[in-house]
């Protein structure tokens, strides 16, 4: 690593010559499968970027000039070249993010990881540039091609195109995959390019061929030159960009540090806004990411190095009893259909792919468009199931409530890594699905506490044909099964205290919601130790409110709700609000994840952190129930 370690910002790569360029380069992909395979992280799409890295801190100046990652899985190499060389604590708590952030250095401009947005930032930042007479410096948007099929980045597109005169480079990074290959029309368009030769190229071979024929020669390359349209479109159909307004550059080996520079080099020249298409490979370097088809060691646990074998193999998780329960529907259902934004793999819909090609449909990083589309399906009689992480579900909420909802759809959308996620950061805890849910008309929310009830809840959501139906579950092993002991209503009783006291069945009422049941239960042997008695219900269904509640509520002295959500709008507050209609007046304390955005850590750390662990909870409903005994009393 003898280069690298010298390497302590951006300009420090100008000193280098070509060939040391390469041995950088290898040092860099050593680096990455050395350090990554200790922590996990996003390895295939970080061994992929080097050389492209490489070339756009070489050409332009950041941070004066953007230089901006569209969702940031591939920001590895750029933070080795910005000072960050220590990798030791990655994705863990205090060490460095995952993606971008701009508590860690002024080079990371944006650090969401949601993706298509960037060429959006990059819009905005050109027009501030330009409204401010700032000249002298660039805006540079790194996007995949995964990310291309995503509505914002065409929305983007449609205004970036608008001035011409507005400097702008898109460099799209093209390895033929987001998560898994790329589908969709965009990705045909990309894959013509990538096989024609390039327009550029041919141009170029033209010129030197046709001037070295006598006095016609150059006559016939200005007349080629001028059929700009009809004869790019033969050679290398890159007309939909230009048509656009956009210049495009490219195909280029995204390999070619040498080749990138110059393509960089003409782009920042252009004065207007240019697309700069690189063709790189994901994983390069690393046989056994190359040879991975599923998505190239995208994001990987910690492994071994040598083999890219995981370290240690986990129980059963949450993502893979739901993907066995779907084939096992879609046997049974032949209505039954699957809807996936670019992740079959990650959301574990590739076993029901698998079996039922023909009812599987990836749309891309298009969620919005899923739930429509998904509205379609069922207005056309079949059942569609859209299994998306939760926080991405945030980004079509307003197609879940005015085209499903509002046409009263029978769609089943499925929430994979709810809650609290831990390691990837704020962006990635799905911890607003169960607050912005809650004002559906209509909508049934499930939130499994096990395996068992994840298969069962998921077979109750796609019986119902007339309504939005919701399950959600965590990230993660899945734990032991949790029995119920009872049930009131459509609830599950978990732990019941005996026989009621008169009108008083147990000092508390802890309603545990989804993976919070474990935790609730912790809680309540706690509780029993200090002799506070309580009964623990799961409601399985938390929108709507079962009516039993407000009755069993009204039996105990205190009611503790505990939900892995945020608690502004969530389940505990949507309670509160069932029992104040019943005119139940008890004493409620909710427990959830507080309104913020949270830094990366592991899960456990950050329950801790915000209280949601079985001690901290019985600790303050203890005092809870003392304050009301107290109270009582006098």
């Amino acid at each position: 690593m003898a280069l690298l370690t010298r390497i302590r910002g951006p300009r420090d790569l100008d000193r280098l010559t070509p060939g040391q360029l390469s041995v950088l380069a290898e040092e860099i992909r050593g680096f990455l499968v050395e350090e990554v395979s200790k922590t996990g992280g996003h390895l295939g799409p970080n061994l992929g970027v080097v050389e492209l890295t490489l070339a756009l801190h070489r050409v332009f100046d950041s941070p004066k000039d953007r230089v901006l990652f569209d969702t940031g899985h591939q920001s590895y190499v750029h933070k080795l070249l910005t000072g960050r060389q220590d990798f030791s604590r990655l994705r863990v708590k205090g060490g460095l993010s995952g993606y971008p952030s701009r508590a860690e250095s002024e080079h990371d401009v944006i650090e969401n990881s949601h993706a298509s947005t960037v060429l959006g930032y990059a819009d905005g930042l050109a027009k501030a540039n330009e409204l401010q007479g700032l000249t002298d410096r660039s805006v540079v948007a790194v996007i995949g091609d995964g990310a291309l099929t995503g509505g914002m980045a065409w929305e983007a597109l449609n205004n970036i195109a608008e001035a011409q005169e507005r400097p702008l480079i898109i460099v799209v990074n093209d390895n033929e995959r987001s998560y898994s290959p790329t589908i969709g029309g965009m990705a045909n368009h990309l894959a013509t390019l990538r096989t024609t030769q390039g327009y550029e190229r041919f141009l170029t071979w033209g010129k030197d061929a046709l001037q070295r024929t006598p006095v016609v020669g150059q006559q016939i390359f200005e007349t080629l030159h001028g059929a700009k349209k009809g004869l790019k479109d033969f050679i290398a159909p890159q007309g939909m960009f230009e048509d656009l307004g956009l210049k495009y550059i490219g195909p280029i080996d995204g390999h070619d540090e040498q080749a990138l520079e110059s393509a960089l080099k003409r782009a920042k020249g252009f004065g207007g806004p240019v697309i700069v298409h690189c063709l790189t490979q994901k994983g390069r370097g690393y046989r056994a990411a190359e040879q991975n088809e599923e998505d190239r060691f995208h994001a990987v646990g910690v492994i071994h190095p040598d083999t890219g074998l995981p370290v240690k193999t986990a129980g059963q998780d949450w993502t893979s009893v739901f993907g066995e329960e779907m084939v096992a529907l879609g046997r049974e259902r032949g209505d039954l259909v699957a809807i996936t934004a670019a992740m079959l793999h990650p959301v574990g819909l590739a076993p029901f792919a698998k079996e039922f090609p023909e009812r599987t449909y990836d749309v891309g990083i298009a969620e919005q468009h899923a739930a429509v589309s998904a509205a379609g399906l069922a207005t056309g009689g079949l059942h569609p199931v859209v299994a998306v992480y939760a926080t991405f579900l945030n980004r079509c909420f307003d197609q879940v409530l005015m085209d499903v909802a509002l046409h009263r759809s029978g769609v089943t959308f499925v929430l994979d890594r709810a809650g609290v996620t831990g390691t990837d950061g704020a962006s990635h805890n799905g911890m607003w699905d169960m607050s912005i849910l809650q004002v559906v008309p209509g909508l049934r929310l499930a939130a499994p506490r096990d395996a068992d009830q994840l298969r069962a809840q998921l077979r109750e959501a796609v019986a119902v044909s007339d309504a939005p139906t919701v399950v959600r579950y965590s990230k993660g092993t899945v734990g032991p099964a949790i029995p119920a002991v009872g049930r009131i209503g459509g609830m599950d009783v978990l732990r019941d205290s005996g026989e009621p006291v008169g009108p008083v069945r147990a000092d508390v009422l802890l309603v545990s919601v989804g993976a919070m049941a474990a935790t609730c239960l912790e809680a309540a042997d706690l509780l029993a130790a200090q002799g506070i008695s309580s009964t623990v219900v799961d409601p399985r269904w938390v929108k709507p409110v079962d009516p039993a509640l407000p009755g069993l509520a009204a039996e105990h002295r205190v009611v503790v709700t505990v939900e892995d959500n945020g608690r502004v709008g969530g389940v505990g507050a949507t309670i509160a609000q069932a029992l104040r209609d019943a005119g139940v007046d008890v004493p409620l304390r909710d427990f959830g994840i507080p309104q913020e955005f949270l830094d990366h850590a592991s899960r456990n750390e950050i329950l801790e952190q915000i209280g949601l662990t079985g001690p901290a909870i019985a600790e303050r409903v203890a005092g809870v129930v003392a304050k009301v005994t107290a109270a009582v009393e006098v």
